[in-house]
C-alpha cells in the first residue's frame, strides 16, 4: 500500500492530460474548422447590397421603406 496514491497519481494525471489534448484536438478538425470554412464559403460570395436591397423589398428594415 505504501506509495499507492503517488502511483494511481501518475497514471490519472497522464490519462486526463491524454484525453484533454485528445478532446481539444477532436473540437479543432470537428467543429472549429469546418465553421470557419464555412464562414469562408458564405463570405466568399456574399454580396451585402443585394442582400440589403432583398431585405427593404421584403419590409424588413423600417428605416428604408420598400419601393
Amino acid at each position: 500500500m505504501r506509495g499507492l496514491l503517488a502511483r494511481r497519481m501518475k497514471f490519472h494525471l497522464l490519462g486526463a492530460f491524454l484525453v484533454s489534448v485528445g478532446s481539444a484536438a477532436l473540437y479543432k478538425f470537428g467543429v472549429a474548422e469546418p465553421r470557419k470554412r464555412a464562414y469562408e464559403d458564405f463570405y466568399r460570395n456574399y454580396d451585402p447590397m443585394k442582400d440589403f436591397e432583398a431585405m427593404k423589398a421584403a419590409g424588413v428594415l423600417e428605416s428604408a421603406p420598400p419601393n
